[in-house]
């Protein structure tokens, strides 16, 4: 108490002495009350954050970036103190005009609103970075909540603003706003809509961080990569970027690959186009051919059972051969296709395998494999079908089949092929003449 009458005693010492000089008071007191605030800043930032800094380098976990978070908040927090330095100095200087020292001290009042609610922004985010590091956290995103958080905070910061740059009270200038209510509701409409797209999203899981989605209405095909109140963002396997609005999730559709990618197996169902025409019965050479396949050897022993017992009762009840029923080609190449999918590697055999005949069209008959890889993985899955593929398409003349391609010659060779047999056939033989004898002056 001593000191702080020592003090008023010397200001008004040195005001008297002042006084022949106009504004050298008044101009000293503001540079000492700009120089205490910048002593202030540098002793918070300089010394007393580096030194907390320091500590907090030496605390378990400070490698994760933990620390890093905290001093976010705590240096942002720190821009307070030069500004309460000036508010509380500014009322000492005299000469000043009293609405000019109201106005001072309310605006440094509201820097120190905007520094808090900058920090406690700051602190949402690490503490969404604390939770990211947890092992569900990409099942459960809080991000979008953090967001209407800060919005919820920064809407509060901005009518404290107001209300003390205008020198009212907070209560009194929220209840002046309930009119405003519908108009209010008509600006954030996006953002209200959001929030409940992004409640939706959390609770059912539709969405989480990491999936693959398509949506080709907003032109999206790849990994979520992010998850916020307003936008997914998405990367596309081409690395390109596409953002989708929140809303958009809820109200369109779109298609999640994680069932896939969880099942365990990702589905294969594709098509040979077979020349119908190459179609037929296969004779007993035909059949000792295919039987050397170790697929096929139980396949035809019980088929040629099968219809030797059918044959027989029909040959007992006096039809003719005609009627007998034969093994196909295009039937064998069935069984064969099943056995080689069963016991390839690739091939999930715990789930739907099906080789089946679609309708003809007008490409060829088309036959079809579904069935199940065990790796998902992109690369792997696109392996195994190729090399299912390769197979199929070399060993089909095996079989006595072809495909059918609009731009194949095949059938054009082998129309030459039988009109040069024909013309053969159709020419007339030529007699055959004795070799002449040459002259006796020619030997």
């Amino acid at each position: 108490m001593v000191d702080a009458v020592v003090v008023v005693n010397w200001l008004d010492s040195l005001q008297d002495s002042l006084a022949p000089y106009p504004g050298a008071y008044l101009a000293l007191m503001l540079s000492a009350l700009v120089i205490a605030a910048a002593l202030a800043n540098w002793v918070t930032k300089r010394i007393l954050l580096r030194g907390l800094r320091r500590l907090l380098a030496r605390l378990p976990g400070a490698d994760s970036g933990r620390g890093s978070n905290v001093m976010r908040v705590i240096s942002r927090l720190s821009n307070v103190v030069p500004s309460q330095v000036i508010a509380s100095g500014i009322t000492y200087v005299p000469d000043l005009p009293g609405g000019l020292v109201a106005f001072i001290v309310a605006a440094c009042q509201a820097w120190a609103i905007l520094t808090v609610s900058m920090a406690l922004s700051h602190a949402l985010d690490a503490a969404n970075d604390l939770y990211e590091r947890r092992p569900d956290a990409r099942n459960k995103p809080i991000k979008g909540y953090l967001q209407v958080a800060k919005i919820v905070i920064f809407a509060i910061a901005g009518l404290a603003i107001v209300a003390t740059l205008a020198g009212v009270e907070l209560r009194y200038l929220v209840t002046g706003l309930g009119a405003a209510t519908a108009v209010l509701m008509l600006i954030f409409q996006d953002t209200i809509l959001s929030l409940v797209a992004s409640v939706q999203i959390s609770g059912d899981g539709r969405i989480r961080l990491g999936d693959w989605i398509e949506m080709p209405s907003q032109n999206a095909d790849g990994d979520v990569i992010d998850i916020a109140l307003h936008t997914v963002t998405v990367q596309n396997f081409d690395k390109t970027i596409t953002t989708i609005p929140t809303k958009k999730l809820v109200t369109e559709s779109f298609k999640n690959w994680r069932g896939m990618q969880e099942s365990g197996g990702r589905r294969i169902k594709r098509a040979l186009f077979l020349d119908q025409h190459s179609v037929g019965f296969m004779d007993a050479e035909a059949r000792a051919r295919v039987g050397q396949f170790a697929l096929l050897a139980d396949y035809l022993h019980e088929k040629e059972a099968e219809l030797d017992q059918w044959n027989a009762q029909l040959r007992a009840q006096g039809a003719g051969e005609i009627n007998s029923r034969r093994v196909t080609n295009l039937g064998t190449f069935r069984a064969y296709v099943e056995r080689y999918l069963r016991s390839h590697a690739g091939i999930n055999t715990d789930m739907t395998l099906l080789v089946r005949q679609l309708q003809p069209t007008t490409e060829g008959l088309p036959l079809e494999l579904y069935c199940f890889t065990r790796s998902v993985a992109w690369a792997e899955y696109e392996s195994v079908q190729s090399d299912v593929f390769d197979h199929l398409l070399a060993i089909l003349p095996a079989f006595g089949l072809r495909v059918f391609q609009a731009s194949s010659d095949a059938m054009l060779m082998d129309a030459r092929a039988r009109s040069a047999d024909v013309g053969r056939l159709a020419a007339p033989e030529q007699p055959s003449t004795p070799p002449a004898t040459p002259a006796p002056g020619m030997l």
